[in-house]
């Protein structure tokens, strides 16, 4: 079976060879590119498997790169930047980010991180089975298909959207708790992991929920987590 193969989006060549080092020592295949353009064409025509992406790029600011990319694809997206705030953390996540990693990092965690993205990704791919279906009011999940629609249109999730989604449709009925979302969906519980579980469950929502007469699917339970109510 072919090795991933992952676009590395960074314009600083000491930051674009460390990670292309680390990616060499697990065999990955892998492009670079060093602007937002040739960032887009090449998701565009080579259509990686996961793109690491700095921000602090020379044409663009990486998050119209997310946000151009997530118009047409699901491609799950590493943030790899030196802005530590909050708020560029956020904007970021909101774009469409499946995760981000704040510079100076380890190469240790870099490679446990693309671990965590390839698991999902194959969980996603075997999801298939006899009884595939998920429906709940206006809302279906095609488990086997890997895509919601609600009210029969199709629903533009991230991988990320679409696995928490996935993940609260089986437990459908229970509290499932911060931390256990987080290990599933990062394969870690850190303070910060939960706060990017805000973010991505607030944008899932919108999507899921976006007229403020619709069905509530997805009930706050606040400092344990989240439930999917059974309409």
């Amino acid at each position: 079976m072919d090795k991933p193969l992952i676009l590395v989006v960074e314009d600083d060549n000491a930051v674009k060879n460390l990670i292309v080092t680390a990616l060499e020592t697990q065999s990955y295949r892998y492009l670079t590119a060093a602007n937002g353009a040739q960032a887009v064409l090449c998701c565009a025509t080579h259509r990686p498997d996961i793109l690491l992406l700095d921000l602090g790029l020379p044409d663009m600011d990486g998050v119209e790169v997310i946000a151009k990319i997530r118009t047409w694809s699901a491609l799950p997206i590493i943030v790899i930047s030196a802005r530590s705030e909050d708020s560029d953390k956020i904007d970021a996540l909101d774009a469409g980010a499946d995760d981000y990693l704040t510079k100076p990092f380890s190469v240790e965690e870099l490679l446990a991180r693309l671990r965590v993205t390839l698991r999902r990704l194959k969980s996603l791919e075997g999801a298939a089975s006899a009884d595939s279906v998920f429906v709940n009011g206006d809302l279906t999940v095609d488990y086997a298909s890997g895509f919601a629609t609600l009210r029969g249109e199709e629903l533009h999730l991230t991988p990320i959207e679409y696995k928490l989604l996935c993940l609260l449709c089986r437990n459908v009925g229970k509290v499932l708790t911060h931390t256990y979302l987080t290990r599933e969906i990062w394969g870690t519980a850190f303070d910060s992991d939960i706060a990017s579980l805000r973010v991505f469950m607030a944008t899932l929502r919108k999507k899921i929920q976006p007229r403020a007469q619709d069905a509530q699917f997805i009930q706050t339970h606040v400092g344990v987590g989240y439930r999917m109510v059974k309409l």
